[in-house]
């Protein structure tokens, strides 16, 4: 089942994927238009991971990490399906990246591998924009980098687990204006969900709603204002995004 959060007449809903509608949870059918779309998971601790698929890390010319390049990323970055990116006007390189969701469903301590999928409820996709001009280095992303308010469009349905036969063989792409830019495969992560979950699992306590964005494959290329970005997953869903300018929003002080 395909499950969403979405704002619509004056209320936040929970709601499912219905013959190509949307299906609240009181009964009625509205169509995608007529929503504003949630992220489909309130965020709690969120970690990402950096340089897992090896042409990526190529492709920026590092060397593939031998152990997860985990970091996290406040509730803030999360926008819905259909949302605006802020592009501040003093960057010259914004990139997406596409990445497979992993949702937690229940709380998981020293997880093994073998039994990593039973604490899995589902999965969703993200796109997780880095700019590079403020990055450090990319084994140690800085927060200006992956914790921009705007910055990590997610949705727009969360699928449940029973639903996606492999997770760890699924295509990503990414189009910008309707031209594929970005493709790859889940099974070339350089650490796999089951070892991302066992590795996390054995030094904190996961928690229903947790969520680990597990990495984009090579295809990041440099986006602009006005840009419409999609993000898709098979099986998952279509991820659509569109880029703004800093007059989008309003000025509180100087960034």
């Amino acid at each position: 089942m395909k499950r969403a959060r979405v704002a619509y007449a004056g209320a936040i809903h929970h709601a499912v994927e219905s013959n190509g509608q949307i299906k609240l949870a009181d009964g009625r059918i509205v169509a995608e238009q007529e929503v504003v779309w949630l992220p489909p998971v309130k965020p709690r601790t969120v970690f990402a991971l950096g340089l897992n698929y090896a042409d990526h890390a190529k492709e920026l010319s590092f060397h593939a990490p031998s152990e997860p390049l985990v970091f996290l990323k406040g509730p803030n970055t999360f926008v819905g399906h259909r949302a605006q990116t802020r592009r501040p006007r003093d960057v010259a390189f914004m990139h997406y990246e596409c990445e497979l969701v992993v949702v937690i469903g229940r709380q998981a301590r020293k997880v093994k591998r073998e039994n990593a999928y039973d604490y899995i409820a589902g999965y969703t996709v993200a796109n997780d924009y880095a700019i590079r001009d403020y990055l450090e280095n990319y084994y140690r992303p800085n927060l200006r980098v992956k914790n921009r308010d705007t910055c990590t469009p997610i949705g727009p349905w969360l699928v449940d687990k029973d639903d996606i036969a492999d997770p760890m063989n699924l295509t990503l792409r990414t189009y910008v204006n309707g031209k594929l830019t970005q493709q790859g495969s889940t099974k070339d992560m350089i650490f796999d969900i089951p070892f991302l979950i066992e590795y996390l699992s054995s030094f904190m306590t996961l928690h229903e709603g947790d969520m680990i964005l597990t990495g984009t494959p090579e295809g990041a290329v440099n986006t602009a204002v006005g840009d419409e970005v999609v993000t898709e997953i098979e099986g998952i869903g279509r991820l659509v995004n569109k880029i703004v300018g800093d007059e989008a929003f309003i000025m509180t002080g100087n960034e």
